[in-house]
């Protein structure tokens, strides 16, 4: 009930002072086909493309579309002639009036109490499958882009390089920015003459990266991050340019072999790592949030992994923080991602998002880089591994690289013989715990 007031509460903040159509007009409905959609964002214009499928609300699927990637949201009639699309699992929707001449207009905003001014104006037109130039107006690229670029940031916080991975077909840019809190998703863009942009919105806050090809090769551009600061960048082509390694930037501090916690589960019961349910098994821990696209991404990764490989002696916590620190809102935002995702692991409230905040509540840490955070842990209740964000498949190499090293590592670990002292759990039991 208070999320359908919340609905109410946007349709009227975004609409008010325009009136829905009068009793005796025939309801209006999305076309469908592809669009094109266009935030604006202060002085600038981030554009994404969409695909509407279905006659009417019930039967309605909203596509968004980015290279090769796809993103189905499920569609709400709210009045004659406006239409509300929750962005699954973010706690974000986009919210749209149907106007007159068939095109949409409206606000991608923030559904987070509390959050104030977050949101983008967007238009949309019907028909429309180009994101940057129109058909006919390409202009010649002075380049090919295709490679490996190292990215310099510029912020007034301590930013690591990032990497971008490009590939160019003629005036057609794709590719994903990496760093080392993960991926951008696939990004899709343009090249004209000397000038480039790519663009990705897939449910999350939109993102635009554009810039220039200067004389001597290298790239200097900005970052535009929707309802955040934007950011300046120069890029170097570099085949051999890396990321730090994920793999050892987040341990544990001296001293320590173990972690431990205590932290409610969705129905507010205590769960803590030392519990007999996890004696004696590999545990992954993950560190996530709703609000994190590669959170939600790796979810998307170990959650069918576990429902394979629970059997084998494995269990998992995902350690949710989020934006706002209340239990009763963590069961709405982690309790659809559990639905939505068939997570069959625990899943504990941590509290607010906020780096400090899970460095504090888990002290054996040297320090936490990066939502999400996988911590590896034996039979011996040891950690084995740490590895800090996540890679999506949109990287290859990258995704391929970190698949077979999970791989390789849990075969190894649930391998091992479980300590003596162990605690007998059985699949029963553990799913009895749940």
């Amino acid at each position: 009930m208070k999320n359908n007031n919340l609905k109410g509460l946007l349709v009227g903040l975004l609409f008010s002072g325009a009136a829905f159509a009068g009793d005796k007009e025939p309801a209006k409905f999305i076309k469908e086909g592809v669009w094109r959609g266009v935030f604006r964002v202060s002085e600038s214009q981030v554009p994404f493309n969409f695909e509407f499928k279905g006659k009417d609300a019930e039967h309605a699927v909203f596509t968004l579309l980015n290279g090769s990637r796809r993103d189905n949201f499920h569609v709400q009639k709210i009045g004659k002639d406006s239409v509300f699309i929750k962005m699954n699992t973010y706690d974000a929707a986009l919210v749209a009036k149907i106007e007159d001449n068939g095109t949409l207009s409206g606000e991608y905003r923030s559904l987070v109490p509390g959050f104030r001014g977050n949101s983008l104006p967007f238009t949309a037109e019907y028909g429309k499958s180009y994101r940057f130039v129109e058909p006919g107006k390409d202009v010649a690229p002075a380049a090919n882009l295709t490679g490996k670029w190292e990215l310099k940031v510029y912020s007034k916080e301590q930013v690591p390089n990032k990497i971008a991975v490009l590939k160019q077909t003629g005036n057609k840019l794709t590719g994903v920015i990496m760093q080392v809190t993960g991926d951008s998703r696939e990004l899709e863009g343009t090249v004209q003459g000397d000038q480039f942009e790519l663009s990705g919105f897939t449910g999350p806050s939109p993102k635009i990266y554009r810039g220039k090809i200067n004389a001597d090769g290298t790239l200097s551009g900005e970052i535009g991050s929707g309802i955040y600061d934007n950011t300046k960048f120069d890029a170097v082509k570099d085949d051999e340019a890396e990321l730090p390694d994920p793999y050892k930037l987040t341990f544990l501090k001296e001293g320590y072999k173990k972690l431990d916690f205590t932290f409610p589960d969705l129905n507010g019961k205590p769960v803590s790592l030392s519990d007999d349910k996890y004696k004696g098994k590999v545990v992954i821990v993950e560190i996530i949030g709703t609000w994190c696209p590669n959170c939600t991404d790796q979810t998307v990764f170990l959650s069918p992994w576990f429902n394979k490989n629970h059997q084998r002696g494995v269990e998992a916590i995902a350690l949710g923080f989020e934006q706002k620190d209340s239990l009763k809102y963590a069961q709405y935002t982690l309790g659809k991602l559990r639905d939505k995702y068939n997570v069959k692991y625990d899943i504990l409230f941590g509290g607010l998002a906020d780096k400090k905040l899970v460095s504090q509540k888990l002290p054996a840490l040297n320090k936490f880089v990066a939502f999400p955070t996988t911590i590896i842990i034996d039979r011996k209740g040891e950690v084995r591994e740490i590895y800090t964000g996540y890679t999506g498949t949109v990287t290859g190499k990258y995704y391929k690289d970190y698949e077979k090293k999970f791989n390789a590592l849990l075969d190894k670990l649930l391998a091992e013989e479980a300590p003596a002292t162990a605690a007998v759990n059985t699949d029963d039991s553990a799913i009895q715990g749940r």
